[in-house]
């Protein structure tokens, strides 16, 4: 009698006749998507692939994994038992704004906030090429991307790498908080948590000593998740005059801090020395 291992205790091997790898899972089944996860997981970090360039080559892989006619379906069931997701899309509002139309806001406004940080950098406000929306998944990405910058600010996330993980993980609690249907909930969170694990592995593979920083960005940004009114679906655009605080308040965005990650971030991105004094993990 073979002495099976504990750990291997259990495992059945499959055969089959096909010569390539074969999952029931569409995302391990998907050559392009394993290759980029392998990638983004265990790389270092280098001037060649900026993050951001990572998310671009991942977006049209999604793309073909989605099943585009069920998430329709979903969305339309879920507006049936949902009153303000349906009264959400019902509007329709999006947004023209541009970097310059930011201006006229005071020093401290939600407004004056971003165009301090959109001028301050090399950032642009339309990351994506504007398209008319014609389902309900491209509105609610097209929202998404409107919304993303002022997410950075409200939920206490700087515009820096490790800031990158506050926003991620407020979408991750918050949309499951307000969309009855997890698989559609899933869905919609495609993007953050394929994005965050480059924040995570990547951090504890190579960047250990800013490993406290990492985690209390996540633990921020799911707080603000879990304890916010869903921002996600919120006018924004109404806001942008009212200080910070005030603006928080009147969006129902709760537990944010915000916390100087700027140095953690550049260390991340091997753009900068490790922060002095060295992150301590912060107790809960």
């Amino acid at each position: 009698m073979v002495d099976t291992p504990y750990l291997a205790r259990g495992w059945m091997p499959v055969e089959t006749p096909s010569s390539v790898l074969v999952s029931s899972s569409k995302y391990l089944d998907n050559p392009a998507l394993r290759d980029w996860l392998a990638m983004i997981l265990l790389r270092r970090n280098g001037p060649d692939m900026p993050p951001p360039a990572e998310m671009y080559a991942f977006l049209p892989i999604l793309d073909a994994l989605r099943d585009h006619g069920r998430i329709e379906a979903m969305f339309t069931e879920e507006r049936r038992i949902n009153p303000a997701l349906d009264a959400w899309f019902s509007e329709g509002f999006v947004s023209n704004y541009k970097i310059a139309d930011f201006a006229q806001y005071a020093p401290g406004s939600l407004g004056g906030i971003l165009h301090a940080q959109m001028t301050g950098g090399n950032y642009e406000l339309q990351i994506v090429p504007w398209s008319e929306p014609t389902t309900q998944l491209q509105f609610f990405n097209l929202r998404s991307g409107q919304t993303h910058d002022f997410e950075h600010i409200l939920t206490g996330g700087g515009f820096n790498f490790m800031g990158e993980l506050v926003p991620y993980w407020y979408r991750l609690t918050n949309v499951f908080k307000f969309i009855h249907n997890p698989e559609l909930a899933a869905e919609l969170s495609m993007i953050q948590i394929f994005g965050s694990l480059r924040y995570t592995v990547r951090t504890m593979l190579h960047y250990p000593q800013i490993w406290p920083v990492c985690v209390n960005a996540i633990q921020r940004g799911m707080r603000v998740g879990q304890e916010s009114d869903a921002l996600f679906m919120a006018r924004l655009e109404d806001y942008f005059h009212l200080p910070l605080n005030e603006a928080r308040a009147a969006l129902g965005v709760r537990g944010a801090v915000d916390v100087d990650t700027d140095a953690a971030g550049a260390f991340w991105a091997e753009r900068g020395p490790l922060p002095s004094p060295v992150p301590q993990m912060e107790p809960l």
